[in-house]
């Protein structure tokens, strides 16, 4: 569980090293509403986790328990990944990077050029989390989970604090769900000034199934956007802090984020990869109805994609 203060103490942490991401406001929603876009996809290493990566590693110095010699451990060839090895490197430590034997090249390359130490092995990520967890207690290293720990949601949520700070009244704010990190900080964050509306895709209803269960599930995942909402269930800490503050889920269809992806691109030229555009998909497919006159704030949360694909 996390809360406003988690929130504030990472943005104090995290101050001078992470970016103040620019909102800009979308053209005049047809239902009265008023949008703005967060435009997070323009942080360091192209999502929101730099935040939350930043945090939990600076925190762990903070209290003895980053070593110069092992640094930090991370399970993920994805955004996770690049985002732990680049705050690694920000603060002069090691990382290590399990990601399962069918990574992309690409993303492989990615963090080596960042400076991380990649060990391929195994066919799923399953295998690449047993295997950084056991490295982290066979090393010492610090092991920094994707979504689901206290200091990586926090940092997460200094998203949604930057939110209040540059729109003055938000109601509303929409945020795609994953492993639910990002949206347990910022639902923390604006809690008491805005409610969280939980966007994801119909292929990957992670916490829609675990609040209809009570408790999370596991779920199949495909589509899309599983490359960066491809989480089998949601984190404890995402499911604790939407039951306390009332997070409504909504979900999109695989169609409906390439759509809205496209639109993105063609009216005001933003590249995001799909998981982002999954947000901006609860308005423009009708997932997510507003009132007139209510003020909305989509999340774009990451740009780690191919521009060629749009």
């Amino acid at each position: 569980m996390i809360t406003r203060d988690d929130v504030d103490q990472a943005a104090q942490r995290t101050a001078g090293l992470i970016r103040r991401t620019p909102v800009m406001e979308a053209d005049p929603d047809p239902a009265g509403a008023q949008v703005w876009f967060k435009c997070e996809f323009m942080q360091h290493t192209g999502t929101f986790k730099a935040r939350g990566a930043l945090n939990r590693i600076l925190a762990s110095k903070e209290r003895g328990e980053l070593r110069a010699d092992v640094g930090v451990v991370v399970a993920s060839g994805g955004n996770a990944g690049l985002a732990n090895a680049y705050a690694a490197a920000q603060l002069g430590v090691p990382a290590t990077v399990f990601v399962p034997e069918a990574a992309p090249a690409v993303k492989v390359n990615k963090l080596k050029a960042i400076g991380a130490t990649v060990v391929q092995g195994g066919a799923e990520y399953a295998a690449a989390y047993q295997a950084a967890v056991a490295h982290a207690g066979e090393t010492g290293a610090v092991y920094c989970h994707a979504y689901d720990q206290p200091e990586i949601a926090a940092g997460a949520g200094t998203v949604g604090s930057e939110l209040l700070e540059q729109v003055t009244g938000v109601d509303t704010v929409l945020v795609a769900v994953g492993g639910g990190g990002l949206m347990a900080g910022v639902a923390a964050a604006v809690e008491g000034f805005a409610k969280v509306v939980a966007v994801e895709p119909e292929t990957a209803p992670t916490l829609h199934a675990a609040l209809a269960a009570g408790k999370p599930v596991d779920v199949p995942v495909s589509g899309v956007a599983a490359d960066s909402l491809g989480a089998r269930r949601v984190g404890d800490i995402g499911f604790s802090v939407a039951v306390r503050g009332g997070v409504e889920s909504v979900l999109v269809p695989d169609e409906q984020i390439v759509a809205a992806r496209s639109a993105l691109w063609n009216d005001y030229r933003i590249v995001v990869e799909h998981g982002a555009a999954a947000a901006y998909a609860a308005l423009t497919s009708g997932a997510y109805v507003p009132g007139r006159g209510e003020r909305v704030a989509v999340i774009l949360c990451g740009a780690n994609t191919d521009p060629a694909s749009l």
